[in-house]
Parts: C-alpha cells; structure tokens; sequence
C-alpha cells in the first residue's frame, strides 16, 4: 500500500480530464496554437486568430491561466500572452498526430497544410522536413553523434508519437562547434550559459508528420534563432508557419550539404 509523501498532502491521479476540456473548446485550441510557436501575442489578436469576440477571449484566456497553459507578461498598458512552456507545445504535437483531419474545402487549406508539413516551429524550434532534414545534416557533418549505434533521425523503439523522446540516443559531435559556428551558434556559449539550468542542451522530438526525430532543447532553440536571425528563414503570417528563404537555401546547402528547396 501507497503512503503519502510527510512533506504534502496525498495526491491522487493526474486530472486528465480537467485539463482536456481546454484542449476541446476549438477557440481555445486556436489560441493555442497560435501560441505554440514561442510568441506573445496580445488578447485583440487572439481573439480574430479564434474568431471570436474580445469578451469570449477574455473568459478563454482566463480559463488558460487558471490551468497554467499560458502566462501573461504585461509591457506598458498592454498585456501579451504565451504558451506556458515546451511540456504544453509538445502536448498540441501529440494531440494533432491522433486527431482527424480537418476536412480540405479549399486550395488555401490544402497549402497550408503543406507548408506545415515541409516547415514550421515546434515551440522555439525547427520542425517538419526541414527539420528532420537539419538534424540528419548535423548527424551526417559530425555535429552529432548517435549513441546507439544508428546514424539516422529514424523513430527508435519506444518512442511515442509526436512526443519527447524520453532517452535521446545522440550527443555532441567532434565537429559541433565548427558546424554550429558556422551556422551561427556560439556553442561554448551556449553551454556555458546553460550549465545548471533546467533545460536540457540536447533534447530530440518525434516529429508528428515526419516521424523522425527533429532537434529540440537549448540547442534547437539556438539553432531557429540564429537561422531567423540571418534570415535563412522566416516566417509566415499563419501561426507556426516557417518559410525557407533562397538566401538560406544557398547557405544551408554550404554548410549542412543537403538542398532543401526555398519556398516561392
């Protein structure tokens, strides 16, 4: 028999389904979504992302914060929102690999979808084909290395769909900091900056669409950023949605030798 822990009170199963009902409400998901890419956003532009009006944001992002899906930060008389972390993102990517489909009516939608599936951001990282394909390149240029034998980004044993691999099998590579530099990420830096925090500097996905593992942790977020920051890749007005420059094409093939298309 269980006891409970002297420090606290018992605690009984988590309340999936408390937290559930957030995910169903479509307004809510929107929101979400919108979020799920790293940015704060204010209420006005949620509300129009959902379709709904400033009232109905109001009580929805209430609800949110209640459950600690978003934060607030406020900036002057106005008020931004954001997803409350990567466990949150990671949870929408699962969520999106089980559900349906959403009917395509249009050439629009069906575009859009494309342009998810060959590109976007997972929280603060890169991920869809370009993705996978970056971190196959790191893996191939020596940045990475695979602990368990498999140079490939391809889904282990065990791994859960579009989730956190729980046992990443790589870590750095003999040429990490020269492809990254090059890339333009400060690795010593970067760990140096991360040395005891609770972010992991490795951390690897199962991408949903691609079911391949795409780089995440301090170092995925490094590495969107700097590509953002040189303007290898951009993004696009709908939430998540990453384009690849031709500038970026040019540069990713110098650096990384693989030859992703730029978008149009």
């Amino acid at each position: 028999m269980s006891t409970a822990r002297s420090t606290g009170a018992p605690r009984g199963d988590a309340d999936i389904a408390r937290v559930a009902a957030l995910f169903a409400d479509r307004s809510r998901a929107r929101v979400l979504i919108a979020l799920s890419d790293g940015r704060r956003l204010p209420a006005s532009v949620l509300a129009a992302e959902a379709g709904v009006s400033a009232a109905a944001m109001s009580a929805h992002l209430n609800k949110l914060r209640a459950e600690s899906l978003i934060a607030v930060e406020q900036s002057g008389r106005h008020r931004y929102y954001s997803i409350a972390g990567p466990k949150v993102a990671a949870t929408l990517e699962a969520l999106a690999a089980i559900a349906p489909a959403q009917p395509v009516t249009s050439l629009r939608q069906g575009t859009r979808a494309q342009r998810l599936r060959e590109a976007r951001t997972c929280y603060d990282h890169l991920a869809g084909a370009l993705g996978v394909e970056v971190t196959q390149a790191l893996i191939d240029r020596g940045a990475l290395v695979a602990t368990d034998g498999v140079p490939d980004t391809a889904r282990r044993p065990g791994d859960r769909l579009s989730a956190p691999v729980r046992e990443h099998p790589y870590r750095l590579g003999p040429a990490a900091a020269e492809v990254l530099r090059d890339l333009g990420v400060d690795l010593p830096a970067l760990l140096a900056g991360t040395s005891g925090g609770t972010r992991p500097v490795l951390r690897f996905c199962l991408d949903w669409t691609e079911q391949r593992h795409h780089l995440a942790g301090a170092l995925g977020a490094a590495l969107s950023g700097a590509l953002f920051d040189a303007g290898w890749i951009a993004r696009r007005r709908a939430p998540r949605e990453v384009e690849l420059t031709a500038a970026g094409a040019v540069a990713i093939e110098e650096v990384l030798g693989i030859h992703p298309a730029a978008n149009d």
